[in-house]
């Protein structure tokens, strides 16, 4: 029995998120499938990240235990034969019985798409959150600064959310614009449920100018999620990269220009 990771990106837009559903398309659910049919057997796969209904992964890992003897270039092709056209394995590659997609992670990161002009965007349907009114970018970052660091993220945690502890640690939260593009950029130990959506829509809140930017100090401080902003959409979510320990040597996410 060998363990294999791999690398992932999808559109997550037809899907109810990354976890199997009994009734409904997941991600899990069609790479399970695609593998089992390369490996004619069964197979379970873990993540790095379990991502939400609609949104959507450009640095997904994953793993596996096998005991088919496939190459690499075979579970790669293979699998993608078997996959919808929106979800793509990028590589694959053996690693070592303690390697563990979830628990090996050092961190997570993630980016937050807005399009941000009046008219909508035809071609960014599904893949981008539009934001019609103006942002104000610089306050977004003020704001973002205010929640660097290691706190308490009760305030942006969601109702269901099941971790036992709120506190995570945030090793950078970054906005950034160019054009009509308005990037939230957020990387992290790991977040809680809805997290990064949940900060994201209280960027967009200060970037409207709903509030200063000290309001989001305001917020963590205040640790009820009641007392913030909505939540952003999925759509415009991406799970960007995950960061192993160099000893692992896997390979980085593939820079892709119509999802910057």
């Amino acid at each position: 029995m060998g363990r294999i990771a791999v690398g992932l990106e999808y559109l997550g837009g037809a899907y109810v998120g990354w976890q199997s559903q009994p009734t409904r398309p997941s991600v899990q659910g069609c790479l399970e499938a695609a593998l089992a049919k390369v490996a004619d057997a069964p197979v379970s796969v873990i993540c790095a990240g379990r991502t939400d209904a609609g949104v959507h992964a450009r640095g997904q890992v994953a793993h596996f235990d096998t005991a088919a003897r496939r190459s690499m270039r075979a579970w790669v092709l293979g699998v993608n034969t078997e996959l919808p056209r929106d979800i793509s394995v990028t590589w694959a590659q053996p690693v070592p019985a303690h390697f563990h997609a979830r628990y090996s992670a050092e961190a997570r990161t993630y980016r937050y798409l807005i399009l941000n002009r009046r008219a909508r965007g035809g071609l960014w349907e599904r893949r981008a959150t539009w934001v019609h009114r103006p942002l104000d970018a610089r306050a977004m970052a003020a704001a973002a600064a205010l929640l660097e660091g290691e706190h308490d993220f009760s305030a942006f945690r969601a109702a269901e959310c099941q971790a036992r502890s709120p506190v995570r640690r945030l090793e950078r939260l970054s906005v950034q614009r160019e054009h009509a593009w308005v990037t939230i950029e957020v990387t992290a130990n790991a977040f809680l449920h809805h997290m990064v959506r949940n900060i994201a829509g209280l960027l967009i809140a200060i970037g409207k100018g709903d509030a200063p930017a000290g309001w989001a100090a305001e917020v963590l401080a205040g640790r009820d999620r009641r007392l913030a902003a909505p939540t952003a959409p999925a759509e415009g979510l991406y799970l960007w990269s995950v960061r192993y320990p160099e000893a692992f040597v896997l390979p980085a996410p593939l820079e892709a220009p119509a999802a910057r």
